[in-house]
């Protein structure tokens, strides 16, 4: 395991490609989601391969990352992002799934060194709200598959307080994406139960160009799926080739 350190976090990543390259991609995963899952690992991957630095990471607090769940809010993971941005100083993409694409977008919005993003299934306001009995608890209890994620196991127990939900009410990264003037690629799920198409058309339709919009016949979470996997790396292929040549 890689750990690499930003000026407030030591960040537990998966990364491969030169850390000569002349561009960053920053692979966000989503909501308590690993850096280690096929979905996220495979994008590291290919990026690579297309002459990126290409960086998956555990946001502070969750999987291999230190800390604990308390450090585990959508503004420390704009931070976490951020730092790592600055630390490597190049032309970043940065690519996310759900959460991580909410995140994508609220850095690209602010963030000049950010050249271009690509939402995969975001959430595009704040998290969903804890349920009747986590409120009670005080926490929000949920459960993860484990790396690759390919399968579900749900052996991974996280306690979020419910700061977590405050916390991502103050971000709209529906509001904060029509910022961003950058090629945008937003990817949809046909049958996404979180962020159903049809929002996303609605959120692509309000934006400037450049921009491109691919829906694919999957659920929120591809991963579970390799042709999909292969699905939204050609998609994001197709991107690079048409607005971010070598």
């Amino acid at each position: 395991m890689k750990m690499i350190k930003t000026k407030s976090f030591e960040l537990a990543v998966y990364q491969k490609g030169d850390e000569s390259a002349d561009k960053l991609a920053l692979v966000l995963p989503g909501r308590l989601d690993s850096k280690d899952y096929a979905s996220m690992t495979s994008l590291v991957d290919y990026l690579a391969t297309r002459g990126y630095l290409a960086i998956s990471f555990d946001p502070p607090g969750s999987w291999e990352s230190p800390g604990t769940t308390a450090d585990y809010t959508t503004t420390n993971y704009i931070k976490a992002v951020n730092e790592l941005i600055a630390k490597f100083n190049k032309p970043t993409f940065l690519i996310g799934h759900s959460r991580g694409g909410a995140v994508s977008i609220l850095v690209g919005a602010q963030n000049s060194k950010v050249v271009a993003i690509a939402p995969i299934m975001a959430s595009y306001g704040g998290a969903t709200g804890p349920r009747d009995k986590d409120i009670a608890a005080g926490i929000y209890t949920t459960f993860r598959d484990l790396p690759p994620g390919a399968s579900r196991t749900g052996d991974r127990k996280f306690s979020l307080p419910l700061s977590y939900f405050e916390d991502s009410q103050k971000y709209n990264a529906e509001m904060e994406i029509k910022k961003f003037k950058g090629p945008k690629l937003l990817i949809s799920a046909t049958n996404d139960k979180y962020t159903p198409p049809e929002k996303v058309r609605k959120v692509f339709d309000d934006l400037a160009k450049p921009k491109m919009l691919i829906e694919l016949n999957t659920t929120h979470d591809y991963r579970y799926y390799p042709d999909m996997i292969e699905a939204v790396k050609d998609a994001v292929g197709k991107f690079l080739d048409k607005y971010l040549p070598a």
